[in-house]
């Protein structure tokens, strides 16, 4: 990974989130700092003892409070979510202000757009804080080419094969 690079990690396949995860624990072990962003995701890693563990290096974020899918969601509840998503990409904004971090995963953002949350327009605009020498990894099942223009490097995933 290059200093300053905008990547996306797209794609219908499983694999997305483990690739950039993987990524951030590179990060860590040459003693750079991560700051993870989950979005449209249940608890599960936010949660774990074992995530908890790998800070301060690597922190993890989930702004959400539902455990049900986004979709599934009351509209009432969707209001609710949003707002709190709002906050998680405000959150993203000020982390790339202070710059904070050497890696910052929006893991899922993408989904956001294609949940008609925020444009790809707002998206650019958010990408536009980014300090020169930061990087960051944006995940999610996109099928978009004015999304993919918003990075340096788009990886594919795709599942080939599945039991």
């Amino acid at each position: 990974m290059e200093k300053g690079m905008i990547y996306i990690y797209s794609g219908d396949g499983h694999g997305k989130s483990p690739a950039a995860l993987g990524k951030a624990l590179q990060k860590a072990c040459r003693g750079e700092n991560v700051v993870i962003i989950r979005f449209l995701k249940k608890r599960g890693m936010s949660d774990s003892e074992f995530v908890r563990r790998l800070e301060p290096e690597i922190k993890v974020f989930r702004f959400e409070k539902s455990e049900e899918e986004f979709k599934l969601l009351s509209e009432e509840r969707k209001t609710e979510e949003i707002a709190n998503i709002k906050n998680g990409l405000n959150f993203a904004k000020k982390v790339m202000n202070t710059g904070e971090c050497d890696l910052l995963i929006l893991d899922e953002v993408l989904e956001l757009i294609d949940n008609g949350i925020i444009s790809v327009e707002e998206l650019r605009t958010l990408l536009l804080c980014k300090p020169e020498d930061m990087e960051i990894i944006m995940t999610g099942v996109v099928h978009n080419d004015e999304v993919y223009k918003l990075a340096d490097e788009v990886t594919k995933v795709e599942t080939i094969r599945s039991r």
